[in-house]
């Protein structure tokens, strides 16, 4: 049996490093088709037709728990997230398929098994889910936001997995973001307002329209000729100076 799959995802690097896992994973897998939002995932479902589908829970346009919805054909839905609690609570409690980011090479294994189980019965093992779909968007819709734990950076063919924690600061660097930890810097596409909104603000503070810093970092601050605060840090030789638009908050230090 030809069985063909589609991914969908914003992320190109995260799609492609996931077909390249299925390639490994999955050998006789025919034809991965790409879809970068939800809009696009829906059409290339509706006109392409694959068994199996990899869904982001998070894309632009719809959700990947919409799109799931509105499905007219038996298809075997895999959703994937970034690490979320609730996410993971809900879906487990539904016995739904779904892959963490960045994915395991040994978790993908176990779900690529699982599907081929549920392909080879008659219909591909095929059922009315929208049910059990609205019992996860509710579980999702009443969680509270959480903070970032983790970033991804692209390092050749593969992804990086950066803990919040480890991470010194963060500059917008012409059309990427530059994520400073104590090993080096590793440019994402993520704007920095949009981590901004999604970083713990408790720890991590705007200190110019450009950088945001993790405060556990900062070693000392002193002040310049010009009045101007200039932060070191504690795991590197950077000095980052504060912008007068955001030097209240050092003022009452």
């Amino acid at each position: 049996m030809s069985i063909r799959a589609l991914i969908a995802d914003d992320e190109p690097e995260l799609t492609r490093e996931l077909e390249r896992q299925l390639r490994q994973a999955w050998p006789d897998l025919a034809t991965i088709y790409h879809a970068a939002n939800g809009h696009e995932a829906l059409r290339l479902l509706g006109e392409q037709q694959p068994e199996v589908a990899f869904l982001d829970i998070r894309m632009p346009g719809l959700s990947g728990l919409e799109v799931a919805k509105r499905l007219h054909h038996a298809c075997q839905i895999v959703f994937v997230t970034a690490y979320d609690h609730y996410a993971v609570e809900a879906f487990e409690r539904e016995a739904v398929d779904y892959l963490l980011k960045p994915v395991r090479e040994e978790r993908l294994e176990t779900t690529v098994a699982r599907l081929q189980q549920r392909l080879a019965l008659p219909s591909g093992n095929a059922r009315d889910v929208s049910e059990l779909l609205e019992r996860v968007s509710r579980a999702l819709d009443h969680r509270p936001e959480a903070h970032l734990q983790w970033l991804q950076a692209s390092i050749g063919e593969r992804i990086r997995l950066i803990p919040v924690a480890e991470v010194l600061y963060l500059r917008a660097e012409d059309k990427y973001t530059v994520i400073r930890t104590q090993e080096g810097h590793y440019p994402i596409r993520t704007p920095l307002k949009e981590l901004e909104n999604r970083l713990d603000p408790n720890h991590f503070w705007r200190i110019h329209r450009n950088c945001i810093v993790n405060a556990y970092q900062i070693h000392s601050i002193s002040r310049d000729f010009r009045g101007r605060y200039n932060l070191t840090l504690r795991d590197c030789d950077d000095t980052l100076t504060v912008s007068r638009s955001y030097a209240e908050r050092f003022r009452q230090m």
